[in-house]
């Protein structure tokens, strides 16, 4: 029982968070860029080709991942929707670490988090134990995983080239810590 009770507890405040950390790349709520914005992010400094795609996977990736994770159900596709959004948002952050310097300190935790409760599964407190549905494990995380990898190399391999030009985003345009 304590246990399922610690998983319940992990996966809802994680699920939550990430729900609302969404919503601020969808929305613009609780403060966040909304949509538009966060494309435009993505598009320029960041150099996402195409933009807009790359913006609305990565806030569905954590709006949705984050409330599969929180119900318990369809595990671990919760898990992997945001280890996705948390592995591009470690390799947006690089080299830093602490999230005070703009670094993937938080990506990371997020990330390791979701990988635990992938592995773990959701506990006998999810929608999916009370409804008896279970995806094959440890198939469906591997398989998974395998896709996440393949997804997050898509996104930086095609990336737009870096310009030679050297220039530097202006300080109107957003940066990747507003990403994130």
């Amino acid at each position: 029982m304590a246990i399922d009770l610690g998983l319940l507890i992990l996966r809802v405040v994680v699920g939550l968070v990430l729900i609302g950390h969404g919503a601020q790349k969808l929305f613009g709520w609780f403060g966040g860029p909304g949509l538009k914005n966060f494309s435009f992010m993505l598009g320029g400094p960041m150099r996402m080709r195409p933009a807009f795609f790359w913006s609305l996977l990565g806030g569905l990736s954590e709006a949705g991942g984050g409330l599969l994770l929180a119900l318990g159900l369809f595990s671990p596709l919760g898990s992997l929707g945001l280890i996705a959004a948390m592995l591009m948002a470690a390799n947006i952050h690089w080299p830093k670490f602490w999230a005070a310097e703009g670094g993937l300190e938080y990506a990371l935790v997020i990330l390791a988090g979701a990988l635990a409760l992938g592995i773990a599964g959701p506990g006998s407190y999810s929608l999916d134990n009370a409804l008896g549905w279970q995806l094959p494990e440890p198939l469906s995380l591997i398989v998974g995983l395998v896709l996440v990898v393949a997804g997050v190399a898509i996104a930086l391999l095609t990336r737009r080239p870096v310009a030679k030009t050297g220039a530097e985003p202006t300080a109107q345009e957003p940066t990747a810590q507003a990403a994130h």
